[in-house]
């Protein structure tokens, strides 16, 4: 029994230090996973991280670059994703609150580096796509209207784009996250749903996903599975969309309004709603002393593709960017 669990703490390291890994924009070596590991909560050692490394190396998990340190090779991403559901549930909460501390745009500035979801459109389909995005993105339903685009071999921040496709980044909807952590506001994420429009305006959650029961991220889910009608939302004012759910101290309240005007005027939006200290906001209850957040999921105007029948693969909370790097989508 005691190797038995010694074998399962073993695999959980291994897959803690493959998470971090998997985040990494570049190679990144044993002390900085193991500064990483104790922010998480987990207390290894850099020479015991340089021991699972070596372990990780021989199974084809990662690959060593000598001095500038690991990268996750395909087999490693795999091994997350074949991981046990005791291992799997919680990840998409713990990559919220990575990314979110990890990102640094600045509003004051512009300057910055901001979380991107990263969708890969067949070319054939490219302009086709962006006509239906473009109302999309027109009626609101997104994180900002400003996007990345990139040709086949070449990358968005950490990802390349395979071939025969075009990378289309959209600002995430952790970005929030992030610019609130930045002002000392705490946020906790707590659902990802379908979202019912009526009159150009939210009505209601009808689906909800508590992001810490999940080992998926739920927009992904709601999108493979045809659950919206964005391109209805956006050009009748009734329809379906995705959309997420965070709560805050009601204490910040002032504080909130304050950064949230601040984001708006940075061409970043998505906030669907501010619920009031202590109540329910769209039919999803609030504890108390704290306030309700609605806010566009960032690949809601993906949906709008794979409602069209475009063959579309998306990751949410894919990698980070520099905030310059990003353009309008209508200059495209």
């Amino acid at each position: 029994m005691r190797g038995a669990r010694s074998s399962a703490e073993m695999e959980r390291k291994l897959l803690a230090i493959l998470r971090i890994l998997a985040t990494a924009d570049e190679p990144i070596g044993a002390r900085a996973i193991a500064r990483q590991l104790e922010a998480d909560g987990i207390d290894l050692s850099e020479r015991t991280v340089r021991y699972h490394l070596r372990l990780m190396d021989e199974r084809g998990l990662t690959q060593n670059l000598g001095e500038p340190g690991r990268l996750i090779t395909d087999r490693g991403r795999e091994e997350i994703a074949h991981a046990g559901v005791s291992d799997k549930l919680g990840f998409v909460i713990s990559r919220i609150d990575t990314l979110a501390y990890r990102a640094t745009f600045d509003m004051d500035s512009k300057r910055g580096q901001i979380i991107l979801n990263v969708s890969f459109i067949p070319q054939k389909h490219f302009r086709q796509s962006l006509d239906i995005m473009r109302d999309v993105f027109r009626a609101g339903y997104c994180m900002s209207e400003l996007v990345v685009t990139r040709r086949a071999g070449e990358r968005i921040g950490s990802v390349i784009v395979p071939d025969g496709m075009v990378g289309f980044g959209t600002v995430c909807t952790v970005t929030v996250n992030s610019v609130l952590l930045s002002r000392r506001i705490p946020v906790e994420s707590k659902y990802a749903g379908v979202l019912e429009i009526y009159r150009d305006e939210p009505l209601r959650f009808t689906h909800l996903v508590a992001y810490a029961g999940t080992t998926v991220d739920p927009t992904e889910v709601f999108i493979a599975a045809q659950m919206t009608s964005v391109k209805e939302a956006s050009l009748t004012g009734r329809g379906q969309i995705i959309a997420s759910f965070r709560e805050v101290p009601a204490v910040a309240e002032a504080d909130l309004r304050q950064v949230l005007e601040q984001y708006r005027d940075n061409n970043l939006g998505g906030i669907l709603a501010v619920g009031k200290p202590s109540q329910p906001l769209l039919q999803v209850p609030v504890p108390h002393d704290r306030i309700g957040l609605a806010i566009v999921a960032g690949l809601t105007p993906i949906a709008a593709l794979a409602e069209a029948g475009i063959p579309v693969q998306s990751k949410a909370m894919s990698t980070l960017i520099d905030f310059s790097e990003l353009a309008p989508v209508a200059d495209l």
